[in-house]
């Protein structure tokens, strides 16, 4: 059974009406995600708030914004944004992403997305959580085409996406005029398969940074890399 309280160094999140729960895709995304000099920044399937919170507490100016298609999920969201240190630059509210646009009209300097990408034909009783889990409720192809009307000319957007996807993600990203301009293939254990890639990807061209990393050593510690990029968060790693 999940904490219904995930507390970080800085922020604590609470893990009780969002059907998707704080997990490592969530966490690894907003510690790894480029958020040095972005002003303004969206976090699409919000969910508990995690991501946005880590972006906050990593740049100490930008505005964020949370959207979730789940009302409770978004309620959970604002509730955890209204207790951090930052919330009077965060907001969060109920809203399908395809849908949305903002109401100054302004582009962000960042998307950010932990989207749904299951793709089994089983799906669980739990229509929430199926809702936020199954790739088709937010395909990558509508996704990366809506995010490129939103972005900044020099902004970027991050997700995370199961191995299988690249094939897709690479499609979808060209197709919307979005150049991969950073990628990191994770794996769970060291000598292991790539599990997860995580993207970074813009309407600017820019030489492509690549990257391996692992998060556990066979002996299961965590890596140093892996320890690293999330000691500013975990409590204990």
């Amino acid at each position: 059974m999940k904490e219904k309280v995930f507390r970080f160094k800085q922020f604590s999140v609470t893990n009780d009406r969002a059907p998707m729960k704080v997990g490592t895709d969530g966490v690894l995304l907003g510690a790894w995600c480029g958020v040095k000099g972005a002003r303004s920044v969206l976090d699409v399937g919000t969910g508990t708030g995690l991501i946005a919170l880590m972006t906050a507490q990593r740049n100490a100016t930008a505005t964020i914004t949370g959207i979730d298609i789940d009302a409770a999920a978004a309620a959970e969201a604002a509730a955890n944004f209204a207790s951090s240190p930052w919330s009077d630059r965060l907001q969060a509210f109920e809203g399908d992403f395809l849908d949305f646009t903002p109401d100054d009209g302004a582009p962000y300097d960042l998307i950010v997305s932990n989207p749904p990408f299951f793709t089994q034909d089983v799906r669980s009783p739990n229509g929430r959580r199926d809702l936020a889990r199954h790739a088709a409720s937010l395909p990558f192809y509508p996704m990366l085409a809506h995010a490129a009307t939103l972005l900044a000319a020099a902004g970027r957007m991050a997700l995370v996406s199961p191995v299988e996807a690249l094939d897709t993600i690479q499609e979808a990203a060209a197709l919307a005029s979005l150049h991969v301009v950073r990628l990191t293939r994770v794996s769970p254990i060291e000598g292991r398969p790539t599990k997860r890639l995580l993207w970074e990807l813009s309407p600017q061209r820019a030489p492509l940074e690549r990257a391996d990393l692992a998060l556990h050593a066979t002996d299961g510690s965590p890596t140093l890399s892996y320890a690293t990029l999330v000691a500013p968060f975990y409590l204990k790693i």
